[in-house]
């Protein structure tokens, strides 16, 4: 997204970028991140990018900005769809991971490497 100022009305940032401002923050689907400060209107685009972690390369002396791609750097998925794991549950029967589906899910791994 181009821009010819660092503020823009928080339509303009909604349309351009797909992310909507809300009191929870920055939605886009069902993952929200928070913001640091609530958005407001004119959008503070530098700040709501560095909360976001969306790239944002200023070049005031031209009056442009340019935004994005849109990225939820390393904060969350960009997708709430996992892949049908199996594993076997505590007695060893099949657990499958899409039993679970329509709740959300908190999946935990770790690897001693």
């Amino acid at each position: 997204m181009l821009l010819r100022s660092p503020h823009v009305s928080r339509s303009e940032f909604e349309a351009g970028t797909g992310w909507h401002l809300k009191p929870e923050g920055a939605c886009q689907g069902d993952v929200c991140i928070p913001l640091s400060q609530p958005a407001g209107d004119p959008v503070d685009v530098a700040r709501v990018a560095a909360d976001i972690g969306m790239p944002l390369v200023a070049a005031p002396e031209y009056g442009l900005w340019a935004l994005g791609p849109a990225s939820i750097g390393s904060r969350a998925l960009a997708s709430a769809e996992a892949p049908d794991l199996r594993l076997p549950d505590l007695d060893g029967h099949e657990f499958r991971l899409s039993s679970l589906r329509g709740q959300k899910v908190l999946l935990f791994a770790w690897a001693p490497y």
